[in-house]
């Protein structure tokens, strides 16, 4: 299981079992995004955030996480048009070192393509989360991905204002905030055309009515705002690929 002989993966098949194979094998095979955790996330006493489940708007299902960074990365990927499938923990990555010890590291997260390759990644809280042990098994991760055509990523924490900008459309997410039928595609009208946020919701209709669709709209891409800055009501939102505001008008015209 040295890098010269090649990597195996260890996941659970749909009825439970243990299973061994040639990572390779394994990783033109099996759907990992639709397998359950290989092992538990580990709960860390004194820590306010546990393991618990995030229900994907990609998939219609739920996705195991084991942290609070990790929850914020599956938001990132989960709002992603070219990720079509999630999993927390589905595989287990074995390898041997030189001096023949067995090694192992079950990445936190999978995510699939549109294209067919696939992601693992860790979500550390910090950039030394994990110490040498973490730094050793990214490398040998990253190399059996490379051999397949995969990436592996250890995925920074996001900027304050940008996860406080996804947490707040995450909770518009599910299909139900996209209003009765029609709404949506007025909400995309008008904001054809760059506009302050609470503008273009007033000339749809209802404030009260028509704001979770527009958050629904922004968080699937169908409109655009600068996720980089604060939302408000007055932050400038346009049409799907918008860049955002120009230089000296960040946060919206007032």
């Amino acid at each position: 299981m040295n890098r010269r002989s090649g990597f195996e993966a260890v996941f659970l098949d749909p009825v439970g079992q243990s299973v061994q194979q040639r990572w390779a094998d394994a990783a033109m095979t099996v759907g990992f995004e639709e397998l359950p955790p290989v092992s538990a996330f580990p709960v860390i006493p004194g820590r306010r955030w546990g393991p618990g489940l995030w229900w994907s708007a990609t998939t219609g299902q739920h996705v195991a996480a084991g942290s609070n960074a990790m929850r914020t990365q599956l938001m990132v990927l989960d709002r992603d048009p070219h990720v079509t499938g999630l999993a927390g923990r589905p595989v287990r990555v074995l390898w041997r070192e030189e001096r023949g010890r067995v090694r192992s590291w079950v990445p936190q997260l999978f995510a699939r393509y549109r294209d067919g390759t696939g992601l693992l990644a860790d979500c550390p809280s910090h950039p030394e989360a994990g110490g040498d042990r973490a730094v050793k098994a990214a490398e040998a991760v990253s190399a059996a991905c490379e051999e397949i055509g995969w990436a592996y990523r250890r995925l920074a924490p996001l900027d304050d204002v940008l996860a406080a900008n996804l947490k707040w459309l995450a909770g518009y997410r599910h299909p139900r905030n996209a209003g009765r039928p029609g709404l949506t595609p007025a909400v995309v009208e008008a904001f054809a055309r760059p506009r302050p946020l609470i503008e273009g919701a007033e000339a749809v209709g209802d404030p009260i009515e028509v704001l979770p669709v527009v958050f629904h709209a922004l968080w699937h891409g169908r409109v655009t705002a600068d996720m980089e800055a604060p939302l408000h009501e007055r932050v400038l939102v346009g049409p799907a690929g918008w860049s955002g505001p120009g230089p000296g008008m960040a946060g919206g015209a007032r």
